[in-house]
């Protein structure tokens, strides 16, 4: 059984900073990328990284670029997002899932897992 748990999340004022962390039980053979997602009240779920387990290159929303960094610490099967210079826009509840494909112009379309979630408050 695959789990996913985040952590990370807080409150922050508008130009700070924040790491998530999505640390998983095991990656099964078919998962090939990491994402993060992120739901604000009343919006639909967006895209916001993603990173593939090969060398190929990283998506991230064009609403985060230069700002979120998205990696992998392969050891101990953990994610991360660096979340810098952040807006009160970026807040919402921020979602790591497993994928079995990234792509690099968008985020991954089919979810293998979620993990439960961790809130972001940029005030």
């Amino acid at each position: 059984h695959v789990q996913l748990v985040e952590s990370g999340g807080g409150s922050v004022e508008a130009g700070g900073s924040l790491r998530l962390s999505c640390v998983a039980t095991r990656y099964p053979a078919n998962v090939n990328c990491a994402a993060w997602f992120r739901q604000a009240p009343g919006k639909e779920r967006e895209g916001v990284a993603s990173m593939p387990f090969t060398a190929h290159s990283p998506f991230y929303a064009d609403q985060v670029k230069g700002r979120f960094t998205v990696s992998r610490d392969r050891g101990q099967k953990t994610v991360y997002l660096q979340m810098n210079d952040l807006k009160p826009e970026d807040s919402g509840m921020y979602y790591c899932a497993a994928s079995p494909l990234c792509f690099s112009t968008q985020p991954p379309q089919r979810i293998y897992v979620w993990g439960q979630g961790t809130q972001v408050t940029v005030s």
